[in-house]
């Protein structure tokens, strides 16, 4: 009798590991894009045309994924990193996005630049039910999970930033005039939109505006015109290109107006230096991330890692680039969202996930802004802190402000 208890022990024994292990195999769920062994993620960059200086974006994210990768992968698997160029050209985005979802067939796409492009695979994207995931663009209209539920932006959105500014000036310079240059798409609609509702009843200190096509080889003439207002507060809502023209043309106007730059084009490397630096000084912007060509951080951690990172995985990248550092923190977010995904590598699983961010902090986000989000709070970031340029790098000042769109921004 004991052996034969002893035999009938075993076979249960064996059904039960033989039943967890079905299990496991079980909770194992895949969409097109994923594997026991493999994550494709899709990505759409200007790597050429007049956006081309956000292309280091991309290169920076294939990089942490490829560490990410020799560090053994997410929950086992490895990161097939596809990027794409559109030369920031909607009709070419949708053409990427097609190939990325049809051919490639990608679990999903993350950190598509620009919101011209955003805006025109927006449609497509959610109905093919593919994530468009921490879209490289501040529109606020990444952030409507109810008629866009496909679709997640990451960075604080335009309007947010455009608030911030307005309160500044109405504590501060409430009798000054003010001039606007803006950038003729959702994304300087969005920005102006923004400052015009900040200033509420001062709206009307807003005397001049001018717009210009991110195409356009020059805006002389614009900056002559706003020049001309006799305003002496200017805004410059602008891609890189646009904004480092802009800065230099208010320079040799010999124009001193207080100079407000939008958070998308403040890299010291791509626009500042091109500029001027001595036409740079005095400019205030926005910050959410820590600036690698700020002093205060030289000897921070988790910038001395990023810049061992930048060596190691970059070597030809641009330390003094902001834009290299928000490329890692994008990356970084998206490893925490495929990780909170374990085994359920579903379409819908990532969404979820993404949506289920609770105080996440990447070491590289100034001291208290947190990653947020809920199934119906699509703005990962809605905080920022002012800063000014003072010649050789941006110094912060005053406290981190909770931007107050969002919410009803897609109402």
């Amino acid at each position: 009798m004991p052996a034969r208890s002893g035999y009938i022990g075993a076979i249960v024994a064996f059904a039960s590991v033989a039943l967890l292990a079905t299990s496991a195999h079980a909770q194992k769920k895949y969409d097109p894009g994923a594997t026991d062994t493999e994550i494709k993620i899709g990505n759409i960059m200007p790597y050429s045309g007049p956006a081309s200086s956000y292309g280091v974006i991309g290169k920076t994210e294939a990089a942490f994924f490829k560490m990410i990768n020799e560090q053994g992968g997410i929950n086992g698997r490895k990161i097939n990193f596809i990027s794409y160029d559109d030369a920031y050209s909607p009709p070419k985005a949708i053409e990427q996005a097609r190939k990325l979802v049809e051919s490639d067939e990608v679990l999903l796409i993350f950190q598509a630049l620009g919101t011209p492009s955003n805006s025109a695979i927006m449609k497509y994207m959610n109905a093919k039910k593919v994530p468009q995931l921490f879209v490289a663009s501040g529109g606020t209209k990444f952030g409507d999970p109810k008629n866009f539920p496909w679709t997640m932006g990451f960075q604080p959105n335009y309007q947010s930033e455009g608030r911030i500014y307005a309160k500044y000036i109405r504590d501060k310079f409430p009798d000054s005039k003010i001039a606007v240059f803006w950038q003729n798409d959702d994304a300087g609609k969005d920005q102006f939109k923004g400052l015009k509702d900040g200033l509420g009843d001062k709206v009307s200190m807003i005397i001049a505006d001018k717009s210009y096509e991110v195409s356009d080889p020059s805006i002389d003439s614009q900056i002559v015109a706003l020049h001309d207002s006799g305003a002496d507060i200017f805004f410059s809502w602008a891609a890189p290109k646009g904004s480092a023209q802009a800065i230099r043309k208010v320079g040799e106007l010999g124009w001193k107006p207080k100079f407000f730059l939008a958070n998308t084009a403040t890299s010291v490397a791509s626009v500042l230096k091109p500029a001027g630096l001595e036409y740079s000084k005095g400019i205030i912007s926005t910050a959410y991330l820590k600036d690698p060509t700020d002093p205060t951080w030289d000897k921070d951690p988790p910038v001395v890692k990023w810049r061992a990172f930048m060596d190691k995985y970059y070597p030809d990248g641009d330390k003094g680039n902001a834009n290299n550092l928000y490329g890692y923190v994008q990356a970084e977010a998206m490893v925490q969202v495929l990780k909170q995904c374990g085994d359920n590598l579903t379409r819908e699983n990532v969404m979820k996930q993404a949506a289920n961010l609770k105080n996440f902090h990447s070491d590289l986000m100034l001291p208290g802004v947190m990653v947020n989000t809920s199934p119906d709070d699509y703005f990962p970031i809605e905080q920022m802190q002012l800063m000014r340029f003072n010649g050789e790098a941006w110094e912060l000042f005053g406290d981190v402000i909770t931007g107050e769109v969002g919410h009803e921004a897609t109402r």
